[in-house]
């Protein structure tokens, strides 16, 4: 006689995964040439917290445009707990949430209705429906500010009450597109916190991000994308020991990189590539050891005002695999 964990096991491993993706792929009329989304195969199963990693224009946005009714795919499948979003387009959009890019809060309205509107709109009773308002305010620590209106608020509380709102008629899988873009740093890590918490509602989050902080602080895995196709998907751990570099030297100097310096550099034992962005000099290495004093010493004679030292990260994985800064 099998056991009840045994028999959950069995249950779900048969249950249909959060969001499987086959061969997605999106091209616009007039531009054949453009490929928005090329073949993407993915796999998220219930209560992950995945992401998609890329540079802007990668395809990231576009790919949850389809995965949530919003943008028709040119062909292959997406699938969001099971159901095609094409063919059952009606029944995928009550199993989701989506925060997009843009606000969209109705300005009209104060937060307590935005939220409560959104519930009557699928469906909810008055009652359930300004229960869950007031439950969400209290949550999203926006109940000093329930009669409010949504130019009044600072736009960290108006990105809480986005991911409120989205997540008012209770779905089953939470899209969250460049969530924390144009927030403040304090803005963005209380809205990873909130993210974390809504794990403890079994909820399963896809999260796009250039931020390669957010992805290796949030997510489970994380599929790296760029040009519209998934270049590498794992833990965030995993990504780095395989792709990334064994560490990493930024440098910020008084006087603009020269050429010279950047050769001299690069000629350094253990170094793999050595790249500027903005006033900093980054280098990697695949070794910690005495990395940074070889650098530091290197560009002595360059004026090196700081200089920091950490092991890889998702930002050397994208490099390493393109070629190229994950915030270009």
């Amino acid at each position: 006689m099998s056991s009840a964990p045994a028999v959950r096991a069995v249950a779900s491993s048969l249950a249909a995964p959060a969001l499987e993706l086959t061969g997605l792929r999106k091209h616009y009329p007039g531009q054949p040439e453009v490929r928005a989304v090329d073949g993407v195969d993915l796999r998220v199963e219930s209560g992950e917290m995945f992401g998609l990693l890329g540079p802007n224009g990668a395809g990231k946005s576009t790919t949850v445009g389809m995965c949530t009714t919003r943008i028709r795919p040119t062909g292959g499948t997406a699938c969001v707990t099971g159901l095609d979003v094409v063919a059952d387009a009606a029944r995928v959009k009550r199993r989701i949430g989506v925060v997009t890019q843009t606000n969209t809060l109705d300005r009209s309205l104060t937060l307590e209705e935005n939220l409560r509107f959104h519930g009557r709109y699928f469906g909810w009773s008055a009652r359930d429906s300004r229960a869950r308002a007031a439950e969400l305010l209290e949550r999203f620590r926006l109940a000093d500010r329930a009669g409010a209106f949504p130019d009044q608020i600072s736009g960290g509380m108006a990105q809480r009450l986005q991911v409120a709102r989205a997540i008012a008629h209770r779905p089953e899988v939470l899209f969250l597109d460049e969530p924390t873009a144009g927030l403040d740093p304090q803005s963005r890590i209380a809205l990873w916190d909130l993210v974390r918490e809504l794990r403890l509602d079994g909820l399963t989050v896809v999260l796009t991000t250039h931020y390669m902080e957010e992805a290796d602080e949030l997510c489970d895995r994380v599929a790296v994308i760029d040009h519209g196709r998934v270049l590498v998907c794992d833990a965030p751990e995993t990504l780095k020991e395989v792709h990334g570099a064994g560490a990493t030297v930024e440098l910020t100097l008084d006087e603009p990189a020269t050429d010279e310096l950047l050769q001299r550099l690069g000629r350094l034992e253990d170094v793999t590539s050595v790249d500027v962005h903005d006033d900093r000099v980054r280098v990697m290495g695949g070794d910690h050891d005495g990395l940074l004093v070889r650098v530091v010493a290197a560009a002595g004679d360059a004026g090196v005002r700081d200089a920091s030292l950490q092991g890889s990260t998702l930002e050397a994985v994208f490099i390493n695999l393109t070629g190229r800064d994950l915030r270009e």
